[in-house]
């Protein structure tokens, strides 16, 4: 368990049956099953909940790192945090807030600054891109728990950079959870990562960088 995870709450890296146990309620995970991300605009309405789903699992399936991690309390699955390279997210690579995200980097810096800031492509940059909490758990420490274990895993799986893509409550104080699901620049920020980009009005591109991480074999 991490250092200040809440009493009672342990977080470890994802195993399916688990998560099949959180997202089979009802609610948009259920629809989702976090594929939203890992698969482009056409790709992702072509497919069934049930077909994502499968996809989802097969994620499992392959002999690579979980897709995500996960919080339990009194042994219950309770919470969800996705995070895999960020090659692995399609729709994030083509999106206007990480696209305004680089060329604003490239436009106020220096081109050794921008080098320095913008990370390379390679599995090495790893994004955090979806939070799900179980009703009746919000707001008591578990998506802080969440991101702190997500950052752990893109560690120890060989990541340099862990970047993520929050709401920022001060500038869209009524966003619902249909917008929160990519969790809160407070919240990154609170757990050490940099604001890179405010490009995009209410969003943010915030990285945290590991200096090396270490691959398991």
């Amino acid at each position: 368990m991490n250092p200040g995870t809440p009493p009672g709450l342990s977080t470890a890296a994802a195993q399916w049956t688990d998560v099949e146990r959180l997202f089979g309620g009802p609610g948009e995970p259920s629809r989702c099953w976090c594929r939203y991300f890992a698969l482009t605009g056409p790709e992702y309405s072509a497919l069934d909940p049930a077909a994502r789903k499968e996809q989802l699992k097969e994620k499992f399936d392959g002999g690579s790192p979980a897709p995500g991690v996960l919080a339990y309390r009194d042994g219950q699955p309770v919470g969800w945090c996705a995070v895999e390279p960020r090659e692995c997210y399609p729709r994030v690579l083509r999106s206007r807030v990480l696209r305004s995200a680089e060329a604003s980097i490239r436009a106020d810096a220096s081109a050794a600054a921008a080098e320095a800031a913008a990370p390379d492509s390679s599995d090495r940059t790893w994004a955090i891109t979806c939070f799900v909490v179980a009703a009746g758990h919000r707001r008591s420490g578990l998506a802080a728990a969440l991101l702190r274990a997500a950052v752990d895993h893109a560690r120890l799986h060989g990541a340099d950079v862990v970047e993520g893509y929050p709401v920022d409550r001060a500038q869209r104080p009524k966003a619902g959870a249909a917008d929160l699901y990519h969790g809160t620049l407070g919240l990154f920020v609170g757990a050490g990562f940099e604001v890179v980009s405010t490009s995009v009005p209410g969003r943010a591109v915030v990285r945290l960088r590991l200096g090396g991480g270490r691959r398991r074999q």
